[in-house]
This record gives C-alpha cells, sequence and structure tokens, in this order.
C-alpha cells in the first residue's frame, strides 16, 4: 500500500519539476539576447574633409581608423570618391597611398562615385558618368591586390526620385559588376564631425554621438523586429573622418555590448531580407529599414531626432562640396 500511495506522488513531483524546467527555459531565451549581427561600412574615402585637409593628416586619420578596425576584428568596406584624390595635385601620390592602407590592411574598397554625385539631383547620365569615373584607381588599387570592384554605395543614400529612374540606375550598377550597399543603421555621424573639430565641444559632441547612436540602435532593432518578424543583418553607415578615428573604438565596442557579432558585408547582403520588394523613391535617401516599411505602406513615426544644439552648430559651419 506505501508504494501504491507515493505513485500519485512521484507523478506530481514529475511533472512539477518538468513544468519547472520548462519556465526557467522560457525566462532563460526572454533574457537572452537575440543573436545579432552587423556589417561595418565607411564612406567618403579617403576623408570626409579631403578638401580642408592635407595628406598627411589623411594619412593619420586612416592609420587611426584601421588600426581601430584591426585591434577589433572587425571587417569593413571603405567608399571612396576619387574626385577628392586631387584637391591638391602636389598631393595626389599621397592620397592614393592613403587609400592603399585599406587594401594592405585586409580590408575592402567600394565605389561612392567620382563627385559624390546624387541621384536625384544631377540626374541619370551624369549619375552613370561619375560612376564610370570614380573606377579607374580604386579598381587599379583593387586589382593589385587580386580583388574585384563589387560594391556601390549610393552618395546620400538617394536611390532615386521615381522609380523608373531608380531601375534603369539599378540596372546601370548591375551591368557593371556591382552589388548596392545598403544601409541599415546610420546615425548621421557627418553631421557631428565638423562640429567635433571645435575643440572646445569635443566632450558635448562625443556625448551626444554615442547617445544617439544608441538611440538610433534602439529605434531599427524595435522597427525591423516590428516589420520583419526578426532583426535581419544590419548594415552600419560610418564616414571617414577624424570623429570616428578618436573614437570608432568606443562605438564598437558599444555595438558589441548590444550583443552584435560583426561580419562582412557579403555576409550581411546574404540576408534574405535584401531581396524583399523596394519601391521606395524619395526627395532625399533613408535607410532600407525605412525603404521596406514604406513599401507596405507603413512608414515608421517616432525615429529619434538628431541632436538639436549639434544640428544648429553644424548648419552655421561651411558646406564645402564633398
Amino acid at each position: 500500500m506505501k508504494i501504491d500511495s507515493m505513485k500519485p506522488a512521484s507523478v506530481f513531483l514529475c511533472v512539477l519539476l518538468t513544468f519547472s524546467m520548462a519556465v526557467a527555459a522560457l525566462a532563460f531565451a526572454a533574457d537572452a539576447p537575440p543573436d545579432r549581427q552587423i556589417a561595418v561600412t565607411i564612406d567618403d574615402l579617403p576623408a570626409g574633409a579631403a578638401r580642408s585637409m592635407s595628406a598627411a593628416a589623411i594619412t593619420e586619420m586612416t592609420a587611426k581608423i584601421l588600426a581601430a578596425l584591426q585591434q577589433a576584428k572587425v571587417p569593413a568596406v571603405g567608399f571612396v570618391n576619387e574626385r577628392k584624390l586631387y584637391y591638391n595635385w602636389d598631393e595626389v601620390n599621397e592620397r592614393i597611398k592613403a587609400l592603399n592602407m585599406w587594401l594592405d590592411a585586409g580590408f575592402d574598397l567600394g565605389n561612392h562615385t567620382f563627385g559624390h554625385t546624387s541621384l536625384n539631383l544631377m540626374g541619370l547620365k551624369e549619375f552613370e558618368e561619375s560612376v564610370i569615373q570614380g573606377e579607374s584607381v580604386t579598381r587599379l588599387l583593387l586589382a593589385q591586390h587580386n580583388k574585384k570592384l563589387r560594391y556601390f554605395r549610393h552618395p546620400y543614400l538617394d536611390t532615386g526620385r521615381d522609380l523608373q529612374t531608380r531601375r534603369e540606375a539599378e540596372a546601370f550598377l548591375v551591368a557593371r559588376g556591382y552589388r548596392i550597399a545598403p544601409v541599415t543603421m546610420d546615425a548621421w555621424d557627418w553631421n557631428f564631425a565638423g562640429v567635433y573639430d571645435d575643440t572646445a565641444l569635443q566632450q558635448e559632441v562625443v556625448s551626444a554621438y554615442f547617445a544617439h547612436h544608441a538611440a538610433m540602435f534602439a529605434f531599427e532593432e524595435k522597427l525591423s523586429k516590428e516589420l520583419l518578424g526578426y532583426e535581419p543583418k544590419q548594415i552600419l553607415l560610418l564616414h571617414a573622418n577624424n570623429l570616428e578615428a578618436d573614437h570608432i573604438s568606443e562605438l564598437l565596442e558599444m555595438i558589441r555590448k548590444r550583443g552584435y557579432r560583426f561580419i562582412t558585408l557579403e555576409d550581411a547582403l546574404s540576408d534574405d531580407a535584401y531581396g524583399m520588394p523596394d519601391t521606395f523613391i524619395g526627395e532625399e535617401g533613408t535607410g532600407w529599414i525605412e525603404h521596406w516599411a514604406i513599401t507596405r505602406g507603413q512608414p515608421p513615426r517616432g525615429a529619434p531626432v538628431f541632436p538639436p544644439s549639434i544640428g544648429e552648430r553644424a548648419k552655421a559651419l561651411p558646406h564645402p562640396q564633398p
């Protein structure tokens, strides 16, 4: 009788233990961060402010960015505006060497048009001419490293003001062997960079820069999960400037703490999200998560506002053509 009387108790204990383990597993899964992945891309090589920088300053800035990426073991693609090689004819060779530093360090280069040419503002013909003109040095340097010119990034993220122009530009780029490099994470670091060069404001700028990146990451992560049901392999847009040279290491660490692993652009583009329908057109460019949301008739709302104090100071700065 004792044995029989213990059977129900044993069954109950087994059920209770199983239930407890299931609850614990669910709690662990809820607490565990998602397996986030991100590719790093850096625009406006050899330098965003190449017009006002000496070749020596560009080389120093480049060395700092590359050292930070190497130390953090982060792959990256730099996108080139070749016109910036020719702002000072006495320094052309040194500026080309600064580009070659990227390849010597094991990174990749892509085309960002010769003169940072907006498809929206300049039209298809001039855009295509700028793409071709922007290939010559970059393609040669890549060939010397047994690499091919594979990636293209739209200046200003301007992909076309009407769908026909967009599709014709895309067909032109594909015919020349390019894969367009989208962007899903963009905190406008370029708008912080000019103000950062005012040394009296650097501490304020850096603090705002990190806060805005954190806010943009949180927004895009949430938006992508709501829109797609998951967080795709993200693509981060940064720019070649002194702000990044001084602080990209801290930014990469901040991103790691959000649960991200750093991957190549090629790996990021393997995500099915980048093959989704995308009919976005607009006067100004935007990120690809916004592209997909607008294509679905669900324009996103509540994006973080760029820090007004930094924005006002940035507007007051001279804005030479990139």
